[in-house]
């Protein structure tokens, strides 16, 4: 189960590494201070930061990345509902009214 977070993932700086889904993010911020040569081989996925790959593979991740259908369907949700919101606002507005006398 893709949600579990008891199941065991491998870090992708040191293969030997099992860590728990719920520790992975703390792990990946420490294996990746205790190896510096591998990060700089490794670039991270625009829609998932626990996503590492490496540099030449990063266009292909990016392509197959199952978190990018999130994210695409994020930005369709908040578009839509930021017109919806403009539409609302536009159609309700109605101006203050003015206590000044210019005459």
């Amino acid at each position: 189960d893709v949600w579990d977070p008891e199941r065991l993932l491998q870090c992708p700086y040191n293969k030997h590494h099992q860590i728990r889904a719920r520790r992975f993010p703390y792990h990946l911020v420490k294996c990746r201070k205790s190896y510096p040569e591998v990060a700089k081989e490794l670039a991270t996925c625009p829609f998932n930061a626990r996503h590492l790959v490496h540099h030449a593979e990063l266009s292909d991740h990016i392509m197959k990345c199952n978190d990018k259908e999130f994210i695409e369907q994020d930005i369709v949700n908040q578009s839509s509902g930021f017109q919806r919101e403009e539409m609302n606002a536009a159609g309700t507005w109605q101006p203050p009214p003015c206590d000044e006398d210019w005459e």
